[in-house]
Formats: C-alpha cells, structure tokens, sequence
C-alpha cells in the first residue's frame, strides 16, 4: 500500500467558482461553487484517476508537488 500526496492549485473564476487541478497529473482538473467543493471533488477524481492509471500498467508520476510514502497515512488540510 502506497500513499500519494498532491499539491494543489485553485483558481477562482469571473462567475466566482473556483478550478482546482493537480499539475503532476495531466487532466486531472475539477471546479465546485467553493474552494472546499472544489477540493473535495478532487481527491474524488484523483482516487479515480490513480486506480485507473494503476490499472492499466502505469506508473504515478513522482517529482515537485508530488510525495509518494510506503506506508498508509493521514491528510489533513485547514
């Protein structure tokens, strides 16, 4: 069991909803009405996105913004 840390970027919108995105991994990108709508949508993509790409024989990317440890962990974010 692997844990995989991401940093993320947001970027509020002109019709004040916000993007966020993960830059280590191409697409992976949501929006939500807040900054928390937004997040929480994506660590629901990027749980898909790292099954998937696992799946299909890939490997998670590694290098800045990104933290891969060996053991299970817990994130917190305030």
């Amino acid at each position: 069991m692997k844990t995989y840390v991401f940093e993320v970027s947001f970027e509020q919108e002109k019709d004040g909803r916000w993007s966020a995105w993960i830059e280590a991994l191409p697409g992976c990108a949501t929006w939500g009405h807040t900054k928390e709508e937004a997040l929480e949508a994506l660590k629901e993509s990027s749980q898909a996105y790292i099954e998937v790409l696992l799946e299909k024989g890939g490997s998670v990317p590694a290098g800045k913004g990104v933290k891969i440890m060996d053991t299970p962990a817990v994130t917190v974010t305030v």
